[in-house]
């Protein structure tokens, strides 16, 4: 009886780590996401609050890949490297689709706030951190 419930129990933490718990992630928070097949970990921002903090104030080493905002319909999106210590690459998408890139380097090395912008209207922006 003992060795059924043995065989039970491990057949379940298998099902529990194959189904419930396949984010490769180290931050449990990112999630993973498919940009140009490559998979990277991604915080989300889906918020006004989160839209507008960004990645801003993170230094390295972190442990994730970069963030994706997730915006409720399609502009031309602005984004900014003030209070960024980090340089990033800017994927500008419309829903899955990359309809273009851009380089927005850290305020330290810029030493002045640069802003880029999407050129099309997207819903979604990735920035990786380089």
């Amino acid at each position: 009886m003992k060795k059924v419930a043995l065989f039970f129990l491990v057949l379940l933490l298998i099902y529990y780590f194959l189904i419930f718990n396949n984010n490769p992630c180290k931050n449990k928070s990112a999630l993973t996401y498919k940009i140009d097949s490559k998979n990277y970990c991604l915080l989300t921002a889906n918020n006004q609050a989160e839209w507008g903090k960004g990645l801003m104030f993170y230094k390295k080493p972190v442990d994730f890949d970069g963030m994706i905002f997730i915006f409720p319909s399609k502009q031309i999106q602005n984004f900014w490297n003030k209070n960024t210590y980090l340089d990033l690459n800017l994927y500008w998408m419309d829903d899955e689709k990359v309809v273009g890139k851009s380089v927005l380097p850290s305020i330290l090395k810029s030493k002045e706030t640069i802003t880029v912008n999407s050129g099309k209207e997207v819903n979604r922006v990735v920035e990786i951190i380089k």
